[in-house]
């Protein structure tokens, strides 16, 4: 049975159309998404308490096993999620619905009860799409948000601080045209402190109404939840009562009621400035090819008029969409000299989808002489070189598994679906622009502190504390066959035995590929280094870049520079120019081994049906036993000298690697850059803590199965209700500490070139 025929049968057999009339008067009556509460008060101060005490211990205990001299940290670290949709964004909504296995509305209230009660995180922050984001639904998030915080106890010492944002949600037609998603988060929460409406970067309103009409169809197949279709319909119509603000007019003096639309980072930073409060805007999913055009690269990003340094402090390196950290030398295609696009031969760590496409089409030359084979064979890869994103639609009847892996990247940890390497985070800190100066009067450049989050779409923040149930820690769409694209993303063709020309405006969810479900991980977490739990001194530690990422559990780690030139230790974040080689100190312990269910004060401050519903019975639960570091790993980076230059050996992953005594206690190490000196370039550095290998949701996405040459011959993809469990060893990224070299003058020029070792 293939995955349409499995999708239309489960449909039809949940609600029989010989029984419409029948059920129609039981139409499932979900109360408006804007009508939810918060339903949990402060947790209890005990749990507060026994959080700092356990990782004072930890410390302690890390302390004197290493026998360190140094001072124990002068900050808690605090966990939280930066990147949290409600089914006030669209997307989020059309997951809602019963046809893609979607639970129904899941409000800003949810967020605050499940980061309080089932997360039981430190912090979060609502990002909506702009796009999608109603006047009304903005006007309730902010409520929301503000009512979260007024339950948190002492704002010296809240039990929670959510913050208010919104996400600016662009996707280019091609690598020129594209900037990708960004998430706008604010410090203060007020009225007065906030825009005065979220700031889309186009009107998509008439392509959503498009979509939700399309969906509602499903009622008649569905009709037990006749209303959620009619009121998904109802939710796009009114996108449309807002008017487009008009343009010339300075984002302070525009009515509160219209769409701003900034289709441009550098428009978006103007209307940001012209507002004039502070606010970190977070790009993330920079490599997730499902809407990033191949071939695309940060390069452009760095542009001035695209690149904010002030406001973009923070780059998500990892969420529940994958990891975009890792740079690999291969590409999507090649290009010659003419300007032709040329498809790759596959190679052991990677299968670009161009040259699948033309194996499809040899798989279906049946009839065919072997030279209109060859030519359709060559017509296919042609064919789909040209699909900047989901080269699936050249064969839309393809079943996913027909696609093998590739676009994947075969060896990085949890990757983004169809990766895109000239998009991923090593690559652009590797890059810089000699000639152009920033405000310090140093070359411009990325310096991004580096965060993780969900992009959960179920008002979930801080998802993914334990390895079970993947339809409560993941996005998935948990329905045969893929889901909502599945369901609307069918395209018949005329003629199988001929490849299709995709059509360069299909940018949209038609045409998916039934694959990306694989690539849905549970999220990472934002770990802040913070003087205290209070709001200003998170906002503080995050704009200083003293925070690092996580895949999810929650592992302590310290990253310093010991010889700094003011004689203190340099956090993670630290910028600071040296003449001799940098000393580097780091420190990390292992996450708790999770318990099942839920903790007592959960329960009784939630109540067992909210409980239930909200977090499926599964809570973050830990016991007193932590997860051993099996090794540090250090990525050294340096940047570029020249527009151009080739960045392969630029990009050192991992430089050096050190493996610890797999011990509960952690893991200290200590290293220096002896080179430093004599190589004469800037350079950054950053490390990795990795846990002992353990069981996770979708650790290996496709399960791809080799031949004896080592070929992939199938992949497997993950069943509905299955957790697909396989191991991987979990995670901590550190933020950078940039190392400048004085050999590098302030003119923008390099007054000492060397040869990269």
């Amino acid at each position: 049975m293939s995955a349409r025929e499995s999708r239309f049968e489960w449909l039809t057999g949940r609600a029989p159309l010989l029984v419409l009339m029948v059920l129609f008067a039981a139409c499932g009556q979900q109360p408006p998404q804007e009508t939810y509460e918060i339903q949990g008060d402060a947790k209890p101060a005990e749990v507060i308490l026994e959080s700092g005490a356990r990782q004072k211990a930890g410390v302690l205990a890390l302390a004197e096993r290493s026998g360190s001299t140094r001072g124990l940290p002068d900050k808690q670290i605090l966990f939280g999620d930066l990147h949290v949709h409600t089914t006030f964004s669209q997307d989020a909504y059309l997951f809602s619905l019963p046809a893609v296995g979607g639970e129904g509305a899941h409000p800003p209230a949810d967020a605050c009860d499940f980061a309080r009660y089932c997360a039981n995180l430190d912090f979060f922050a609502l990002t909506d799409h702009a796009e999608s984001l109603r006047p009304l639904h903005y006007r309730l998030s902010k409520e929301s948000v503000r009512d979260c915080n007024a339950r948190a106890g002492d704002p010296a010492n809240p039990d929670l601080v959510a913050f208010m944002g919104f996400e600016w949600s662009q996707a280019g037609l091609t690598p020129e045209a594209h900037y990708g998603h960004r998430c706008l988060v604010f410090p203060e929460t007020a009225d007065d402190l906030l825009p005065l409406r979220p700031i889309a970067a186009e009107d998509k309103r008439t392509a959503m109404l498009q979509t939700a009409k399309a969906i509602s169809q499903l009622k008649w197949i569905d009709p037990t939840h006749w209303s959620r279709y009619s009121d998904y319909v109802t939710y796009a119509d009114r996108l449309l009562e807002s008017p487009v603000c008009p343009d010339g007019i300075s984002s302070a003096d525009l009515p509160a009621g219209c769409l701003e639309v900034a289709p441009t980072p550098e428009i978006l930073h103007r209307k940001l400035d012209e507002w004039g409060g502070e606010v970190l805007e977070i790009p993330h999913g920079t490599a997730w090819g499902v809407y990033t055009p191949a071939t695309t690269t940060m390069d452009k990003h760095l542009a001035p008029e695209n690149y904010d340094a002030d406001k973009m402090r923070l780059v998500e390196i990892m969420s529940g969409h994958g990891n975009s950290e890792q740079y690999r030398r291969w590409r999507e295609w090649e290009v010659d000299d003419s300007g032709n696009r040329i498809c790759p031969a596959p190679t052991e760590d990677y299968l670009p989808c161009c040259w699948q496409a033309g194996e499809i089409m040899r798989g279906r030359c049946g009839g065919l002489d072997k030279a209109e084979c060859d030519r359709r064979v060559d017509l296919a890869r042609s064919y789909a070189t040209e699909a900047y994103t989901r080269p699936g639609r050249v064969f839309p009847d393809a079943e996913p598994e027909e696609w093998l892996d590739c676009g994947q990247c075969r060896d990085c940890f949890k990757p983004s679906f169809s990766y895109r390497p000239r998009e991923s985070v090593q690559y652009g800190m590797s890059l810089a622009h000699p000639d152009i100066l920033d405000e310090n009067e140093d070359p411009l450049r990325f310096r991004y502190g580096f965060v993780a989050s969900s992009d959960e779409h179920s008002a979930r923040p801080g998802v993914g504390y334990k390895a079970v149930d993947r339809g409560l820690m993941t996005d998935v769409n948990d329905v045969p066959g893929g889901g909502a694209a599945g369901i609307i993303g069918g395209v018949a063709m005329e003629d199988p035995q001929m490849p299709m020309r995709p059509d360069q405006g299909a940018i949209g969810v038609r045409g998916n590929d039934g694959r990306t479900q694989a690539f849905l991980y549970p999220g990472g977490l934002a770990a802040v280094h913070s003087a205290s739990r209070a709001r200003g001194d998170l906002w503080d530690a995050m704009n200083r870049r003293e925070v690092y990422a996580t895949s999810g559990p929650r592992i302590l780690l310290w990253f310093d520079l010991l010889n700094s030139p003011d004689g203190s230790a340099a956090p993670m974040g630290s910028e600071v120019e040296l003449s001799g080689a940098p000393e580097f100190e780091v420190r990390a312990l292992g996450s708790f081994e999770p318990k099942p269910g839920c903790p007592d004060w959960s329960r009784e401050g939630l109540g067992g049906d909210r409980i239930a519903d909200l977090c499926h019975n599964e809570c973050y639960f830990p016991s007193d036993l932590r997860r051993p570091i099996v090794a540090i790993e250090v990525v050294r980076i340096t940047t570029r000298i020249e527009i151009g230059e080739n960045v392969d050996p630029l990009i050192e992953d991992p430089w050096r690697r050190y493996d610890c005594d797999a011990t509960p206690e952690g893991c200290t190490i200590r290293f220096s850059d002896e080179d430093f000196v004599d190589r004469g370039r800037d350079t950054l550095y950053y490390v990795r803590a990795l846990e002992e290998a353990r069981p996770a949701i979708l650790g290996d996405p496709l399960r791809p199965k080799r031949n004896a040459e080592g070929e992939v011959e199938s992949i497997e993809l993950c069943e509905t209700g299955d957790d697909c469990l396989d191991d991987v060893r979990e995670r901590a990224w550190s933020s950078p500490i940039f190392v400048d070299h004085p050999a590098r003058s302030r003119s923008g020029t390099v007054t000492a070139l060397v040869e990269l070792r």
